[in-house]
């Protein structure tokens, strides 16, 4: 059963997923906007471009590599970001970043989910955008965030991932940003490593 992750909420993601979590999908999801034409005629649709990023962090808390849509891949291999959407047009994960938690460096402590608006949208203007954990093994949802209630602002700092006695644990992290990329996320980031 999923969790409906709240801010500043910590789970432990093999407690939550039923057994030890190897691999898990970062998945975002959103609809583009829709507009009502004259007399509910005629609508179009607006592109939303969202973007998914992965942070990676060493010990000290300094950033070590970043998987986004410009890097879509961490210099180990052991994150894969599965492409840009431009539009959220589709069902489903409209973006996914894949990670092998075994493949993760023993030198990286945590890992830092973002979302953008590279469009410049707000999330109380776009539809139906989530972020949620999936186990890669058997591709059940583990853990879900909410992203279209939260507000007037362009990036949220989704999750942190991080190492704690031997397992990967969660910190629902959830605050609200501004900016189109990661980069401009980092001033609000620090502080949650």
């Amino acid at each position: 059963m999923s969790v409906n992750l709240q801010k500043g909420q910590k789970i432990s993601l093999d407690k939550e997923a039923g057994s030890t979590l190897t691999r898990i999908t970062m998945g975002l999801g959103w609809d583009a906007i829709k507009t009502k034409g004259l007399f509910g005629f005629g609508g179009k649709t607006q592109s939303v471009d969202l973007d998914a990023s992965c942070l990676l962090f060493d010990e000290s808390g300094s950033p070590v590599d970043v998987v986004w849509f410009r890097q879509l891949k961490s210099k180990d291999g052991s994150i894969v970001h599965t492409g840009d959407n431009r539009t959220g047009a589709g069902d489903g994960d409209d973006e996914q970043i894949l990670v092998d938690l075994t493949a993760v460096p023993a030198s990286v402590k945590s890992l830092v989910f973002t979302v953008n608006s590279f469009t410049g949208q707000n999330f109380a203007q776009v539809e139906n955008a989530y972020c949620r954990i999936i186990n890669g093994a058997d591709q059940k949802e583990v853990a879900r965030f909410n992203l279209s209630v939260q507000g007037e602002h362009t990036a949220q700092i989704m999750a942190k991932l991080y190492r704690h006695g031997g397992e990967w644990k969660m910190h629902a992290i959830g605050e609200n940003g501004s900016g189109r990329t990661f980069d401009e996320l980092m001033p609000k980031i620090t502080p949650h490593l």
